[in-house]
């Protein structure tokens, strides 16, 4: 059973990938960090907030993404090696621009930090791809990702960590420091600042999309490969046969993911800065869960058909999700440069950000809605160039 008919347009994908960069950029970047309500920040350690679903319903997207993108080249008569060879590519494109935009704005090497969204997005592709390419059987692919969820837990429960001990036995099971994961992630760091000279960890002593952890991220990407290859193969003559099967399928298994992922919470706890392995199933069975929704209301039935109403719901999640990492890109750079630029205030020269904020939308004083209100700005701000080049029909693809 392999991923071989006739690729469709799933709008469902692309308007739940839009919901999913819009919502990324809207919990980044609010307008003050102390003011957050608790919904929009990601869980302190375990535990799990809706801020940490988006991360890994992207990388899912990213995977229903990859079967789409390699069975079309496949059937247009790309030669693997060169299909392989694009994947690469565009995994080191990805990382590039990350690296980009890490430098800025005063590109300074000494204090790079190699780790990060984009390099985990790089990667995922990448290594999803390059096994989907090696074998498009569901059944090897979903056996990779049981061994990798497995594997990971196995790595973190049973393993020695130098220094700290047995989990669970001589240290406490996951403590934030004493885990084998914050511990490679330290000694990939200090390899980098020793013989690349430049390297940091988002947290001092970890990182969230550390080395390790991106096993388990591996899994939640190619859960949504074999999403994508059930997409595939149920696509027929009969679109709204397939797309109402398709998306009971999905509620069933997204609902069962979660219960299993929760089940597991027991022994290994749903952790998103360790990206454990029951999280990989919550936040995957959310996913599925989401896109069986979305399928079911963009897929049935061709787009100039729809509903005015639903038309104008999936606007603007299809103008994002057309240009998801420019959009997501974008948002980094202006971020930069809102904190950067600084303007002349009664209390002296600011930062844009600071004195924007605190003059147009905390004048009465800093809260949580006005904090969440700048972050609305945001978006908006994000969605117009990304809007231009839409409307131009300019999709940009690395």
């Amino acid at each position: 059973m392999t991923a071989t008919a006739p690729t469709r347009r799933f709008l469902s994908v692309d308007v739940l990938r839009g919901l999913t960069v819009a919502f990324m950029i809207l919990v980044n970047d609010p307008g003050d960090w102390k003011r957050v309500y608790a919904p929009l920040d990601h869980a302190e350690w375990n535990g799990w907030t809706s801020t940490d679903l988006v991360f890994p319903t992207f990388l899912f997207l990213v995977g229903c993404s990859i079967v789409f993108a390699v069975q079309s080249r496949l059937r247009r008569g790309v030669a693997r090696s060169s299909l392989l060879l694009q994947i690469l590519r565009r995994a080191l494109v990805i990382f590039l621009i990350k690296m980009c935009i890490g430098a800025l704005p005063y590109f300074h090497w000494t204090h790079l930090r190699i780790f990060g969204v984009l390099t985990r997005i790089a990667v995922c592709y990448a290594a999803a791809a390059l096994l989907f390419v090696w074998t498009r059987n569901w059944r090897v692919l979903a056996a990779v990702t049981v061994a990798l969820l497995v594997g990971y837990w196995v790595l973190l429960r049973f393993v020695p960590v130098p220094g700290y001990g047995h989990p669970g036995v001589d240290v406490p099971f996951l403590d934030p420091n004493g885990n084998l994961t914050s511990y490679l992630d330290r000694g990939f760091n200090t390899w980098t600042q020793r013989w690349l000279h430049t390297g940091a960890l988002y947290r001092g002593t970890r990182d969230p999309e550390g080395l390790l952890s991106t096993l388990p991220s591996i899994a939640t990407t190619l859960l949504g490969v074999l999403t994508g290859i059930r997409l595939t193969r149920e696509a027929g003559p009969d679109a709204r046969v397939s797309t109402r099967r398709n998306a009971v399928v999905f509620a069933i298994v997204g609902a069962g993911c979660v219960l299993l992922g929760e089940l597991w919470s027991v022994w290994f706890p749903i952790n998103k800065n360790l990206w454990t392995s029951s999280y990989v199933l919550l936040a995957g069975g959310i996913a599925l869960i989401g896109l069986a929704l979305c399928h079911w209301i963009f897929d049935g039935e061709p787009w100039q058909q729809r509903h005015a109403a639903v038309r104008a719901i999936a606007w603007p999640c299809l103008v994002f999700g057309s240009n998801a990492i420019f959009a997501y890109a974008l948002s980094s750079l202006l971020e930069i440069g809102f904190d950067t630029i600084k303007v002349h205030a009664a209390d002296g020269w600011r930062a844009l950000h600071f004195w924007l904020y605190r003059t147009v939308f905390a004048r009465g004083g800093s809260t949580e809605n006005t904090s969440l209100a700048w972050a609305v700005f945001f978006v908006v701000l994000c969605f117009v160039p990304t809007w231009l080049l839409w409307r131009r029909k300019w999709f940009l693809r690395v």
